[in-house]
């Protein structure tokens, strides 16, 4: 089963009409965030270190892309902290994967995939990401499962760094 042409252009409007929602509500308050500033908590002058789901961390379960849009924008050089238990038999592992294309993000295809995190590296204090790549999309997923995790739709995101 192939991407059709319509797919793509879905995918496209999905995109440019989540970008300019985000857009037009910038400088807007978000929702119940625990901050009480008219200005998003990343829109600062310096780089920032932002822990991956928040006190939630990098488990399943947790909605990441919508996660990010509620914390976007993210700006070149900020810093992404991934935080996950090490496998036990009690919780699930979860690595991190780096995807190529928004091809790859969408059929959590981790072929051509660039492994970030393995399954112990989320650890105490996590281990950091530097989004280094300027006005080009990192596309990120859990690859434990078969991809299971990112199939479901949940642990998978993408960032689109700009330049402060």
């Amino acid at each position: 089963m192939g991407f059709t042409v319509a797919q793509g252009l879905m995918l496209l409007l999905l995109i440019a009409s989540t970008m300019a929602v985000s857009k037009a509500n910038r400088g807007c308050k978000f929702g119940n965030q625990p901050f009480h500033h008219s200005h998003h908590p990343n829109n600062t002058r310096t780089s920032n270190r932002i822990i991956v789901g928040d006190s939630y961390h990098w488990n399943f379960g947790f909605n990441y892309t919508d996660w990010a849009i509620k914390h976007g924008p993210f700006y070149l050089n900020d810093t992404l902290i991934f935080k996950y238990d090490p496998p036990s038999p009690n919780t699930f592992p979860h690595s991190v994967y780096l995807l190529p294309n928004l091809r790859s993000f969408t059929k959590c295809n981790l072929r051509k995939a660039t492994m970030v995190g393995n399954v112990t590296q989320g650890s105490g204090k996590g281990f950091e990401f530097k989004l280094k790549r300027p006005q080009k999309p990192h596309y990120f997923a859990c690859g434990e499962r078969n991809g299971f995790h990112c199939v479901n739709g949940t642990m998978k995101f993408f960032v689109k760094p700009i330049f402060r």
